[in-house]
């Protein structure tokens, strides 16, 4: 059976989802917006500070999944511009350590009209 992960260090989830779940010894975050945990809104509008705050809320999940940034093997990542990209690769790649298999697509619209998105899928 899964375990169900919940940390009041990332944002709540907003529908009939859970921040991540816990199957064996893999765990799947679901997709981290920049939202502030702490104010639950938008940490800012430039791209740096988006990918950081989401990069962030994908860490307090794995964190409370008893894993880490260094144990993730595949990522997704939604950027609302795809001009965006190279900025976005210098803030996740200080995160995202061991280099996971990665998608990173542009998409029409994200909530609340942030400009990424960011799921990954980890060993616990």
């Amino acid at each position: 059976m899964a375990e169900t992960i919940a940390t009041k260090n990332a944002p709540a989830a907003v529908g009939p989802y859970s921040q991540g779940k816990v199957c064996g010894n893999m765990v799947f975050v679901s997709g981290q917006t920049p939202i502030d945990p702490a104010t639950g809104k938008v940490g800012g509008e430039a791209i740096e500070v988006q990918a950081e705050q989401s990069c962030k809320n994908v860490g307090a999940i794995l964190e409370a999944a008893g894993s880490g940034f260094d144990k993730v093997v595949k990522t997704t990542c939604f950027l609302a511009d795809m001009g965006d990209f190279a900025a976005f690769n210098a803030v996740y790649k200080k995160y995202f350590v061991s280099n996971p298999a990665r998608s990173c697509v542009a998409v029409k619209d994200l909530p609340l009209g942030v400009k990424c998105e960011i799921e990954a899928i980890a060993e616990k």
